[in-house]
């Protein structure tokens, strides 16, 4: 009993830009919100956190500001990230909150000192009583179930919503690789800025992610589609709503994808050529939010000639690696990179 009471305690964290992730052992992943606070600053109070500030973005007085602590996949503001971490972390492991976890975080291939060192600080003053810090593109690679202590190099690609990670693995050592700060946030800004261009109107980061979703691509040869998008008219005060095809959003998206397409062949590049064999026989995969963008796997198979897969769940894969890893013990001391 004792024994369980311990090990449930445990957390894994996929503390991303757009989203966190928590995976507790024996459970799976127990919490998917968005990373993100309500705070009034009237009277420096933070009103919500997670999927309660998510529905109010867009939607408050001007004394209420909705923020995300997190940028480009590291903190931007360790006061704020720390108390969502803590509400994260007490959420998920609720029922045995008189305990400090000890817990595993991913963080971005591109990583500091700096920011490494404000990440676990975060973490332990939210409660946790021993960090460990792992890489994203490391753990993509667990939960997608690839050989990481083998001989064998496998190509990871994650795209969160404030970076994109490359990487070849093989042994559990990123051979070569690169991280970049250009994914879908990026995407959903030059949504943005394309329609307020083309068509006058202002939007939303929501609406812009809702664009993305729903007729967004980096390929299209499906045929066009459209979406009726609602704002602001630029130099008015009216409403409007007006049709946005899917051709224009590809077009506003292409250096963004362009982008990133060029960092998945840099990183091949410098891939050693012993290891060209495995990459052409078993592919990229792809992992992360921003790798759900339509024919975004066509689009690198054109660039590369390699096959490309898409991750079975590429919005988890990330926490059920770094879950397997904080339940391997042997395995999580290769992969720590502290």
């Amino acid at each position: 009993m004792f024994h369980l009471f311990r090990h449930t305690c445990n957390l894994a964290i996929d503390l991303g830009t757009a989203n966190t992730l928590v995976y507790v052992p024996d459970r799976g992943i127990v919490l998917n919100e968005p990373s993100m606070l309500a705070f009034d600053i009237r009277n420096d109070k933070i009103l919500a956190i997670g999927q309660d500030a998510k529905t109010m973005e867009g939607k408050t007085p001007p004394h209420i500001v909705i923020m995300r602590p997190m940028k480009d996949g590291v903190i931007a503001d360790f006061k704020m990230t720390r108390a969502m971490l803590q509400h994260f972390i007490r959420k998920a492991a609720k029922r045995f909150r008189f305990l400090s976890p000890k817990v595993v975080i991913a963080v971005p291939f591109g990583i500091t000192d700096v920011e490494k060192k404000a990440v676990r600080d975060s973490a332990c003053h939210a409660g946790a009583s021993k960090v460990t810090i792992i890489l994203e593109p490391m753990a993509a690679a667990l939960g997608a179930g690839l050989p990481v202590e083998k001989p064998i190099g496998s190509m990871v690609v994650d795209i969160g919503g404030g970076t994109t990670d490359v990487a070849v693995i093989v042994m559990t050592e990123i051979i070569s690789g690169c991280c970049i700060r250009t994914a879908g946030d990026e995407m959903d800004g030059a949504i943005i800025q394309h329609v307020r261009q083309k068509h006058n109107l202002l939007i939303g980061p929501r609406t812009a992610e809702h664009i993305k979703q729903t007729i967004g691509c980096a390929y299209s040869f499906n045929g066009e589609q459209h979406a009726k998008i609602r704002g602001r008219e630029l130099t008015g005060r009216r409403f409007l709503t007006t049709e946005i095809s899917s051709e224009e959003i590809q077009e506003a998206l292409t250096k963004t994808v362009e982008t990133i397409v060029e960092a998945v062949m840099m990183t091949l590049e410098n891939t050693p050529p012993d290891l060209a064999d495995d990459i052409i026989e078993r592919g990229i995969l792809l992992t992360g939010g921003g790798a759900l963008l339509k024919n975004l796997d066509y689009k690198i198979k054109e660039a590369t000639g390699l096959p490309v897969a898409l991750s079975d769940d590429a919005l988890t894969t990330v926490a059920e690696g770094a879950g397997k890893a904080l339940t391997t013990p042997h395995l999580l001391r290769k992969i720590a990179i502290d």
